[in-house]
């Protein structure tokens, strides 16, 4: 069988090029991000398949990449299949490759919580796999980088992952986006004052999800084919056409929605909005979009979103899920978390020619191929010196094609050449 030489689909090579810039990112994360006081940890890629099988990661229970059982334990479980009327091919898996970091990290902090604080502000960054259609900015196996914090049920959890998030993408160029902010209670009281009931609230929200690209039109037709009330769906609409993306917008749904909606909701996206905008440090707009659903079914309370025209479309995410922890433990735990899309952040800056800020000088030693071990000696010695100087220094045996050589070093950020021949030190 012959080799292949491309990556599995879904998957990619990282050249030089991308890793000197997924390399900064990531420093300029944990740097950003501590000094925000979060702390960082790390899980398995694999979970039991229990854990991503527990109805709490929406569609993507769906694209899990899942793992057979070993030995004996698969021998005897392919012997039960084979004998079943109806085979269930389930049991022969007994984990999976983890889908994101909020589940993980769940049963991380159940599993460890008496020795972490509280609240516990964790920082995690690792691959994450999906067998999902690969397509611009979305890969099969990609990172994930999330900020959580974990025993806070006040709304400073939100307001302070929101900033750090916000201060990150203005350090490394970022401007002009959108944190886009709803609340998953706001979005069941629009539903139950239109007359929608609890079980229609899932259908109605992904018809909803759609509205960026089809339109108010488009989920007006969507709602209708799928047997809801015309009363209901107009009522239901009419909301999202008289509303503002602003302060004004989530008082005009209080006032409306009135005993539909829970007290202090609406406060507190006031609250949220206004604290994020008179402490941000990077030119950026928050604003209430009552349209934002956010996909996984673990969120309990506000969500938001990081919008960026030049992707067009959703760079990062998160939420309120105080719910998803007492799964594993019994008891509610207040936790809120805020995900940024590093594949697609580091893409859009491999588009802009982004060029990584350095102040270390990048020298390349050109050496001659028959170089007499003294004069290598020599040369090793010189570039020691330099690098204890802090400056980078690369040793290259010349080529043929000296020109071309040196301009594809510059592409990696040489500005300096020093040739040595054999009878030249």
């Amino acid at each position: 069988m012959a080799m292949k030489k491309k990556p599995v689909t879904g998957m990619k090579d990282i050249l030089p090029r991308e890793m000197e810039i997924r390399d900064y990112v990531i420093g300029q994360i944990k740097e950003t991000y501590r000094t925000f006081g979060f702390s960082s940890m790390e899980t398995p890629c694999v979970e039991h398949i229990e854990n991503l099988s527990s109805n709490q990661g929406g569609e993507n229970e769906k694209l899990i990449f899942k793992i057979l059982k070993r030995g004996d334990k698969l021998s005897s479980a392919v012997s039960r299949i084979s004998e079943a009327t109806v085979p269930d091919v389930s049991t022969l898996t007994d984990s999976g490759l983890r889908y994101d970091l909020t589940l993980p990290l769940s049963r991380y902090y159940a599993n460890n919580a008496n020795e972490l604080g509280s609240p516990f502000k964790a920082l995690q960054m690792g691959n994450v796999w999906r067998a999902d259609r690969p397509q611009r900015g979305r890969y099969r196996q990609f990172m994930q980088c999330d900020i959580d914090i974990l025993g806070e049920p006040t709304i400073l959890a939100e307001i302070e992952l929101i900033t750090a998030t916000t201060t990150l993408l203005g350090k490394i160029g970022f401007e002009k986006f959108t944190i886009r902010l709803n609340n998953r209670k706001m979005l069941k009281a629009m539903a139950a004052y239109s007359g929608f009931g609890e079980a229609d609230y899932d259908s109605v929200f992904i018809t909803l999800d759609k509205m960026d690209k089809i339109g108010l039109e488009g989920v007006n037709s969507e709602l209708i084919e799928q047997g809801y009330s015309e009363e209901s769906v107009d009522k239901y609409l009419d909301l999202f056409d008289k509303v503002t993306p602003d302060a004004e917008g989530v008082r005009y749904l209080k006032d409306t929605l009135g005993e539909y909606l829970e007290p202090g909701i609406a406060e507190d996206l006031e609250t949220i909005i206004s604290s994020v905008d008179s402490v941000k440090s990077a030119d950026f707009k928050i604003a209430f979009d009552p349209t934002l659903v956010r996909g996984m079914s673990y969120y309990t309370g506000p969500i938001f979103e990081i919008s960026m025209d030049e992707y067009g479309g959703s760079v990062g995410g998160g939420g309120r899920y105080d719910e998803m922890i007492g799964k594993f433990t019994g008891q509610s735990t207040p936790a809120c978390g805020f995900s940024i899309g590093f594949e697609r952040i580091v893409m859009l800056l491999l588009e802009r020619d982004y060029q990584v800020p350095t102040s270390k000088n990048k020298v390349c030693y050109l050496v001659e191929k028959n170089m007499p071990s003294e004069k290598m000696l020599e040369i090793l010695k010189k570039a020691k010196e330099e690098r204890e100087q802090g400056t980078i220094v690369n040793i290259a045996i010349m080529k043929k094609n000296k020109k071309f050589q040196k301009e594809q070093m510059e592409k990696e950020g040489y500005t300096e050449f020093v040739d040595f021949f054999v009878n030249k030190l």
